[in-house]
C-alpha cells in the first residue's frame, strides 16, 4: 500500500545485524519514514534493537499490523544460505513495498519482480555501496568524463564478498551493461606450486557496454570470521584517451590523473616550454571533493546510513508517484545474472584463516622520514 504524499512511510527493518545501519537511516528519515518496527528471528540481540529503538517486535510476516508501507529486508537471500528472498515474497504479498539488501539470484529477482507487478507495489534490490557519497562523487564524475571522451577501459578490484556491488558500480560507470561477456580466470596452480602462498586475486577480463574491462577479485573467505580479512572492498579505474578517474576506495578519495602527453617542437624534440605547452602545467593528480580524511566510525554511524536513505528516498519517490515498475528492476535483474556468471567462473571462495592484524596509522609509515 501507498502512504499519502504528504505523510511518512511506515517502516519495518527485517534483520538486526547488518540492519543496524538500516534502522539508523529510517530513524533519521524522518518525518519521511517512521520507523514501525524489527522483524527478527527471535534472538535476544535482536530483541534488544528493537528496545533500543523503541518500536515493536516481530517474529513472522503476519504479525506485521496492515499499516506497514514499506519493509528493509537485511536478511541473507538463499545464496548465502538465508531466507531473505523468501521473507520479501511474503511482504510483497502483503502489499509491502520490499528495499532488499543485495546480493540475490537472478531467479530470486526475477519472482520478486514478478510479486510486485502483480500485488501492486514497489521491489527494489539495494546495492548498498552504490549511494554512498563517495562512489556517487565518482559516478558523477563518470557521467562527465564519458560525455567529453570515450571510454578505452575500465579496471576494478574488490573481494568476493562485495562482487555483486562492484558489478552495479561498474554498470553505473559505463552508463549500462549490455553487452556484457567474461572469460574465465586463469589458473593460479603453477603460482602456487612455484611459491607454495596462496595466491588472493583471480583475474577475469571482459567486456561490458562495450568497454574491455579487467576484474581482480580476492576469492578468498575466512568462515569464522567472514567479515573480516578482505583486502580491500572496492577499486575502480576508468580509463580514456585524456587520463584515468580513479575510485581509489569504496570511501574514497575520487582521483584525476590526466594522461602524460608532451608535443614536439619543429626539430621533433619534446616541448617542455613556451606556447602550446600550458597542458604540463596540469597537476599530474588530483583529488577531487577533497574533504578531511573520515574514520571508520564515522563511515559507520554517518556515511553508511546516509546511503540507506539515499536507496530509501529512491524507493519513495517510485512509490509516491505510483512507478512500480522502472529500470532499476531490469537493472537488479542484469547485476544478479552478471554476478552468477563471475561467481561460477570463480568457483568457491578459499577458505582461509587468518589473525587480527594490529592497526597500522599513517604516522607509523612516515616515521622515518620525518627523522
Amino acid at each position: 500500500m501507498s502512504a499519502p504524499a504528504a505523510g511518512p512511510l511506515r517502516t519495518v527493518v527485517c534483520g538486526a545485524v547488518f540492519g543496524g545501519f538500516y534502522l539508523q537511516a529510517v530513524r533519521a528519515a524522518a518525518p519521511r519514514f517512521e520507523l514501525a518496527g524489527v522483524l527478527a528471528n527471535g534472538s535476544a540481540r535482536s530483541r534488544a534493537r528493537a528496545a533500543e529503538f523503541g518500536v515493536p517486535y516481530y517474529t513472522a510476516v503476519d504479525q506485521l499490523p496492515d499499516d506497514i508501507d514499506v519493509s528493509c529486508v537485511v536478511v541473507r537471500s538463499a545464496v548465502a544460505g538465508g531466507p531473505g528472498a523468501d521473507l520479501a515474497g511474503a511482504l510483497l504479498a502483503r502489499r509491502i513495498h520490499v528495499l532488499q539488501e543485495q546480493p540475490a539470484h537472478p531467479g530470486e529477482v526475477a519472482e520478486c519482480l514478478r510479486l510486485a507487478r502483480r500485488h501492486g507495489v514497489r521491489y527494489q534490490l539495494n546495492s548498498f555501496y552504490s549511494y554512498v557519497e563517495p562512489v556517487r562523487r565518482f559516478l558523477a564524475c563518470a557521467r562527465e568524463l564519458r560525455a567529453r571522451r570515450s571510454c578505452r577501459y575500465l579496471d576494478a578490484a574488490c573481494s568476493s564478498q562485495v562482487l555483486f556491488p562492484l558489478l552495479d558500480i561498474i554498470g553505473r560507470t559505463l552508463g549500462g551493461f549490455g553487452p556484457w561477456v567474461f572469460a574465465d580466470p586463469p589458473p593460479v596452480a603453477e603460482v602456487y606450486a612455484a611459491t607454495g602462498a596462496p595466491v588472493p586475486f583471480r583475474l577475469l577480463h571482459g567486456m561490458v557496454a562495450g568497454v574491455p574491462v579487467t576484474l581482480s577479485v580476492q576469492n578468498q573467505l575466512d568462515s569464522v570470521d567472514p567479515d573480516n580479512h578482505a583486502h580491500l572492498l572496492h577499486r575502480v579505474t576508468l580509463g580514456t584517451d585524456a587520463g584515468t578517474l580513479t575510485l581509489a576506495d569504496t570511501h574514497g578519495p575520487v582521483l584525476w590523473t590526466p594522461r602524460l602527453h608532451v608535443n614536439r617542437d619543429r626539430g621533433g624534440a619534446l616541448a617542455l616550454e613556451g606556447p602550446g605547452t600550458e597542458r604540463l602545467d596540469q597537476p599530474t593528480t588530483s583529488v577531487i571533493g577533497a574533504e578531511p580524511p573520515r574514520s571508520f566510525r564515522h563511515t559507520f554511524t554517518e556515511t553508511w546510513p546516509a546511503g540507506v536513505d539515499r536507496a530509501l528516498t529512491e524507493l519513495r519517490e517510485a512509490v509516491l508517484d505510483g512507478r512500480h515498475q522502472s529500470p532499476y528492476g531490469q537493472r537488479a535483474l542484469t547485476v544478479s545474472q552478471m554476478w552468477l556468471d563471475l561467481t561460477t567462473r570463480l568457483g568457491r571462495p578459499e577458505l582461509i584463516r587468518a589473525t587480527e592484524s594490529p592497526a597500522l596509522w599513517p604516522a607509523d609509515l612516515t616515521a622515518e622520514a620525518a627523522r
